[in-house]
């Protein structure tokens, strides 16, 4: 259970589940209520001290940095006296892995409806340098609107291209991670569109396709590129754009631009405008970011 005193979270920010949404390894996430509006927010608690690493600072520098309608909407972060506080959109539909599980798979055109909104997303973070790095069905969520959109989460892992260092350590869930970063090499934005490729296996086929009965085993067949064959029939085009998503070779893998171009997919009808972030701008953020994250350490 999370307990903060009396600050400036407190007076605008009020319980209204006693459940908590979720919990992690960074912290312990729950829903709240904007005193002042009544909106439903999610917020991560995370206990000031030692847990207060660089992964949470890469989180606060690069989730600020996205506004996008397919990725969680960074609101602010406060400090109370025992925990860093990362305000958050709340998305009501849940992960889209609880969806998969109740369902046990979609069919092509559902799949489509909702991976073209991942690769939106993916393709907006890339372009503004920020590799997530750790993409899979339990970091994708839903909203609750009558017509779902879905939300992209968790940036605890991501990497920024023009900030942080190059990316070579091996982090990310297993059943997503790519060929690249078991090999140990230094990798790119390529790493999530492999991990896409696996989500949309997953959601067509309602399995992961490199699980093995070990993880050695899975990992090999992951470096090799033999995913399970489909246990579903699918349309030469589905099954191309999954191939193409899987590729060892991270040159020859599409990028989240292609992807959306590919007949699969086919164009989105509505495009989201791509927003330059200078230089400067990104440092702006870092600072603020550096700052937070040494107030906390110091206290």
């Amino acid at each position: 259970m999370v307990s903060v005193s009396t600050t400036e979270h407190d007076l605008k920010y009020e319980p209204c589940d006693a459940k908590n949404l979720g919990q992690g390894n960074f912290g312990t996430a729950k829903l709240m209520r904007l005193r002042s509006t009544g909106q439903l927010l999610a917020i991560k608690y995370i206990e000031r001290g030692d847990k207060i690493d660089d992964n949470v600072k890469r989180e606060l520098v690069n989730h600020r940095l996205l506004d996008h309608p397919n990725i969680i909407r960074f609101v602010e972060c406060l400090l109370t006296p025992t925990h860093l506080a990362i305000v958050m959109e709340y998305a009501a539909g849940g992960e889209l892995f609880e969806r998969i599980c109740s369902k046990g798979r979609f069919g092509e055109d559902e799949a489509r409806f909702f991976f073209q909104q991942l690769i939106s997303g993916l393709e907006y973070c890339h372009h503004h340098g920020v590799a997530h790095r750790d993409l899979k069905l339990e970091n994708t969520l839903i909203d609750g609107s009558s017509t779902p959109r879905l939300k992209i989460c968790d940036f605890g892992y991501s990497k920024h291209s023009l900030i942080d260092s190059e990316p070579k350590s091996t982090v990310g869930t297993p059943a997503y991670i790519a060929p690249e970063v078991l090999n140990g090499e230094t990798y790119t934005p390529a790493v999530d569109m492999w991990a896409a490729g696996v989500i949309l296996y997953a959601v067509l086929c309602g399995e992961l396709p490199f699980d093995h009965r070990d993880q050695k085993s899975s990992f090999k067949l992951i470096v090799a590129g033999k995913y399970h064959a489909p246990n579903v029939r699918l349309t030469a085009e589905c099954a191309d754009l999954l191939d193409r998503l899987l590729r060892v070779d991270k040159v020859r893998r599409l990028t989240a631009s292609e992807a959306l171009r590919h007949p699969f997919l086919g164009a989105l009808r509505e495009r989201n405008t791509l927003r330059a972030v200078s230089y400067t701008h990104l440092r702006a953020h870092e600072t603020k970011a550096n700052l937070v994250c040494r107030v906390v350490l110091e206290k």
